[in-house]
């Protein structure tokens, strides 16, 4: 804070020392005091101008998070040679502690869909790049990769060659190439629930509710004192019929870090990021002021109130076939391929793979038998999912789609929305299902049907590992 260049050093010389004294004292002002001013210094406004002139003119172009995400090779720091430039929204701060020489900005501010770390080496990087504010970053010359390989968390970054992966931006670099704009949006937090929260959702904010801290960790501090580094606490969240667990991870350098954990249910406002070695993921909070857990518990549904419309185990499939079962519709949308039935250890389930199909793309789709819901007032749905061989989760895909007008075999005729699932990455292991969580589908009416959409290669052998579907239930009351 008081490390001033010799420029600033100058200025105040030359001013009065009450007016230096004001100076100082202002600009040690926190974030939750003062609002940061939107307003840029000359050198600022003209380097936004000269970038969104580039961008104007086509010498550099706007490319998605996504986009770049993508350019990632596993394992390396990918060298980003074309002009092109993110946008983004800044949804993590340093102004407690809890986040050091990072920050995360994630591609919309109320309907996020991509997010990705920048590694910068400042700490109080909230005086410049406070949450919410718009920032364009000019890519060329920067890698994207892992500050620790394999730890899962895509970071945009300099090079560190001794070693091969991604290092933090120095100052006088990243005042060039991460560029601020006058504009600070206000931050709309994802809501979703533990079971839907996946690799995807990395340095996105996001909402959950129903938490409460799991009995064994209320009334702890939220970092155990012997941790040098961090502590991971486990939260609880009523998620249909059972309580999902959710880990929340705070930094030993956080300000509150002797804090207590409450002890009531309520909502957590927080960053999803991972544990150091990459292993799970976890919520950091910004600030306490983003957790409020002073309610009731929740409840628990009771699948006794419930009509069951499906609950299909495929207990009859026959391993090896293609799969073909009753009311459902299975489609190869491009490729040779189809859903196949399996079994083992007793255990049915459909699986995809592209496994020497052959093919240099397949795609998948597996749909199932209707679901009516009329006169429903409520209405869920839930499955399994498992992964195997998995390299290349951004393009070897498993995705979930519902539609209310499939006429039961034009699958490229109807209209499918995306539902926000938890899709197993190439961190979860092999053949191990993972539940999905009761899916709220009240908000759609008619007759439903629910589709698995599977996407890989039989040529690239990054892209052809194989994903398992089982349990699939539907309920409505």
């Amino acid at each position: 804070m008081y490390g001033f260049k010799r420029k600033s050093m100058n200025l105040i010389n030359k001013i009065t020392p009450f007016i230096a004294f004001l100076f100082l004292v202002s600009g040690c002002q926190q974030e939750d005091i003062f609002d940061i001013p939107n307003s840029l210094g000359v050198e600022e406004n003209a380097s936004l101008s000269m970038l969104m002139s580039n961008i104007e003119s086509g010498e550099k172009s706007i490319a998605t998070i996504a986009y770049v995400k993508d350019l990632m090779i596993s394992g390396e720091a990918t060298e980003i040679t074309s002009n092109i430039v993110i946008k983004g929204h800044v949804v993590s701060s340093d102004a407690t502690g809890n986040f050091y020489k990072e920050f995360y900005i994630q591609d919309d501010p109320i309907a996020p869909t991509s997010a990705i770390r920048m590694l910068v080496d400042i700490t109080d990087s909230y005086n410049m790049y406070n949450i919410g504010r718009e920032v364009y970053v000019d890519l060329k010359g920067l890698f994207v990769g892992e500050y620790r390989t394999g730890d899962g968390v895509i970071t945009i970054g300099e090079l560190d060659s001794a070693v091969n992966r991604i290092t933090n931006i120095r100052e006088e670099l990243m005042k060039a190439q991460i560029v601020r704009t006058a504009t600070t949006s206000e931050i709309t937090p994802l809501s979703v629930s533990f079971s839907q929260i996946n690799d995807s959702h990395v340095g996105i904010m996001v909402q959950v509710s129903d938490v409460n801290v799991a009995a064994y960790d209320a009334g702890k501090p939220y970092v155990d004192p012997y941790d040098t580094f961090d502590t991971q606490r486990t939260l609880e969240a009523c998620d249909g019929f059972s309580k999902k667990v959710f880990l929340l991870e705070t930094s030993a350098y956080a300000d509150f870090n002797q804090d207590i954990l409450p002890s009531g249910s309520g909502t957590i406002k927080a960053v999803v990021t991972k544990t150091y070695d990459g292993d799970n993921l976890v919520l950091m909070l910004n600030s306490t002021q983003d957790i409020s857990l002073n309610g009731a518990a929740c409840e628990l549904l009771k699948l006794s109130d419930f009509d069951t419309v499906l609950d299909e185990q495929f207990d009859d499939a026959v391993d090896g076939s293609k799969f073909n079962y009753s009311g459902w519709f299975n489609y190869n949308e491009v490729g040779s391929e189809y859903w196949t039935e399996q079994v083992y250890s007793g255990n049915g389930y459909a699986e995809f793979s592209a496994f020497r199909t052959g093919d240099d793309v397949n795609i998948g789709w597996l749909v199932s038998p209707a679901f009516d819901l009329t006169s429903a007032t409520s209405a869920y749905v839930s499955f399994n999912l498992a992964q195997h061989h998995l390299s290349d989760e951004q393009n070897n895909t498993l995705e979930v789609f519902i539609s209310s007008d499939f006429n039961g075999t034009d699958v490229m005729g109807a209209s499918w929305s995306k539902l926000n699932v938890a899709i197993p990455g190439e961190s979860a292991s092999w053949y191990a299902f993972q539940e999905s969580g009761l899916i709220d589908i009240s908000s759609y009416s008619g007759t439903l049907h629910l589709a698995f959409k599977y996407t890989g290669s039989g040529t690239n052998t990054e892209l052809d590992g194989g994903y398992f579907v089982d349990d699939v239930l539907f309920i409505k009351k």
